[in-house]
């Protein structure tokens, strides 16, 4: 009823104008021809409809799962998982033929909403109920399992409905329930077990998550056409990368190669900079590269801000020993470092054939100044790693570098007018000062002076820039 509360109060408030001849028959007409007023009393008799069967499936839902629970324990095995299975079956088909027979109608699209909203409802539920036959399967059999497993095999089997049904609801779902199973079993990825030789399929989707992550839920995000989709994507990419290679502190106590850090913090940068939709050789048009260009520079900016703090540069190593080549090659990812870096010098090597024809306008954040960006990322840490440490040095370099994002971020929101860039610029140097502050030992006094100068110069800020930004969207 809130969607066509305007229609309704259109309709009557027409027929008002009518009946004091403000406007004739004929106009009035014409607006219920306009706003679909003929359609209103169908959608009234769908939304009954739906309310209908909404509260009776609650009905048969509880009724069935009363008996359910009553006779369970005498039931045999054999009869619970074709229940579970015929349940699961059921709810999906059902979800996906009453969800199909609402695709492609152009007439009455109201009217077909609700019933897309419910075979969508229905699919979901479907995807509930799957998680629970995964569970309850593993109790009738007595199949020990992790939180872990159970998040993965639940994760993957939505996310192949997800595919089959292209689905967004399913998607992020999917991805979701596969992030839950990785961080439940973050704890459990230590790298000197992997000598023991105890491996399992969870194991090696904990390892691998970067990789699958950009080979499983990055086309997902086109079958499903969601932007929602390819951010969750880069994400769980980003985030598994940078914790299945533990680089902090950049002087930790593991038993580590050099180049850990420098993969870590450049590769998901690069690869979002240079994403560009027409590798694909089905993709005519770009759909995800300017949502991949802003997650570069927030990744950009993470990365600057993480080590712009000293005590990321400082501290002893405890490790004695160099690490062995060995060692590395059995503890780290390294199928899915070699891919991904293979795939970043194949989407840069695109990218500088399409200098030329720019796909964005860029008032700061050329390719030169981005280049700049990732080589003191690769090269500062492994420098200090491997060579000498720099100790100071490396945090003033990472805190210029922030300073110079958060300027070039103004520059482009006042010179494209774009108002994410501009206030993202103002808070991450807002950020970086008032972290400065707080990290060296100031007195109270100097720390209250500092933010009533960054809450003054917000203020200011913003109030100039919406005032000059007001003329310009006038023109």
């Amino acid at each position: 009823m809130v969607l066509d509360n305007f229609q309704r109060k259109l309709r009557t408030e027409a027929q008002l104008w009518r009946d004091e001849g403000i406007i004739s028959a004929s106009q009035y007409e014409q607006i219920a021809d306009r706003y679909q007023f003929k359609n209103l009393e169908a959608a009234a008799r769908d939304r009954s409809t739906m309310i209908a069967i909404a509260t009776g499936g609650v009905l048969l839902c509880l009724g069935v799962i009363t008996f359910v629970a009553a006779n369970w324990q005498a039931w045999p095995r054999e009869v619970k998982f074709i229940l579970m299975m015929s349940l699961f079956f059921s709810v999906s088909i059902i979800g996906f033929y009453t969800r199909q027979a609402t695709l492609g109608k152009s007439e009455a699209k109201k009217s077909q909403r609700s019933k897309r909203l419910l075979g969508e409802a229905l699919l979901i539920l479907g995807a509930f109920i799957l998680g629970a036959n995964i569970v309850l399967m593993a109790q009738i059999f007595n199949i020990n399992g992790s939180a872990t497993e159970l998040f993965f095999a639940w994760g993957f089997g939505v996310l192949l409905m997800a595919y089959s049904l292209s689905l967004n609801s399913l998607g992020i779902m999917a991805i979701i329930l596969v992030q839950i199973g990785y961080w439940a079993g973050i704890g459990d990825l230590s790298y000197t077990s992997g000598y023991s030789g105890n491996w399992s399929w969870a194991r090696l989707v904990l390892q691998h998550m970067p990789l699958l992550s950009w080979l499983l839920f990055v086309p997902l995000a086109y079958f499903c056409r969601s932007r929602w989709i390819f951010a969750l994507a880069a994400f769980s990419f980003a985030s598994s990368l940078v914790f299945n290679l533990d680089p902090l502190p950049l002087l930790n106590l593991a038993n580590v190669a050099p180049w850990v850090a420098s993969f870590a913090f450049a590769l998901p940068p690069a690869l979002f900079w240079s994403y560009d939709d027409l590798l694909f050789p089905t993709i005519n048009y770009r759909l995800f590269q300017p949502l991949a260009r802003d997650l570069a520079l927030v990744a950009f900016g993470l990365v600057f801000y993480i080590l712009s703090f000293r005590w990321q540069w400082q501290g002893q190593s405890y490790s004695s020993y160099p690490p062995t080549t060995s060692s590395v090659f059995m503890s780290l990812p390294i199928i899915d470092l070699g891919i991904l870096s293979g795939l970043a010098v194949l989407q840069w090597l695109f990218l500088l054939r399409q200098r030329n024809n720019p796909p964005r306008r860029e008032a700061v954040f050329s390719t030169g100044i981005i280049t700049t960006f990732l080589g003191f990322i690769a090269i500062v840490p492994f420098w200090h790693q491997a060579i000498t440490r720099i100790g100071d040095l490396g945090s003033f370099i990472f805190n210029v570098l922030l300073a110079i994002l958060a300027w070039g971020l103004i520059q482009e929101g006042m010179k494209l007018s774009d108002r994410r860039a501009f206030w993202g610029g103002m808070l991450l140097l807002t950020l970086q000062i008032i972290s400065r502050v707080l990290e060296y030992d100031t007195d109270l006094l100097f720390r209250s002076l500092v933010f009533i100068m960054c809450g003054s110069a917000l203020i200011s800020a913003g109030l100039w820039f919406e005032r000059r930004l007001t003329p310009a969207t006038k023109k």
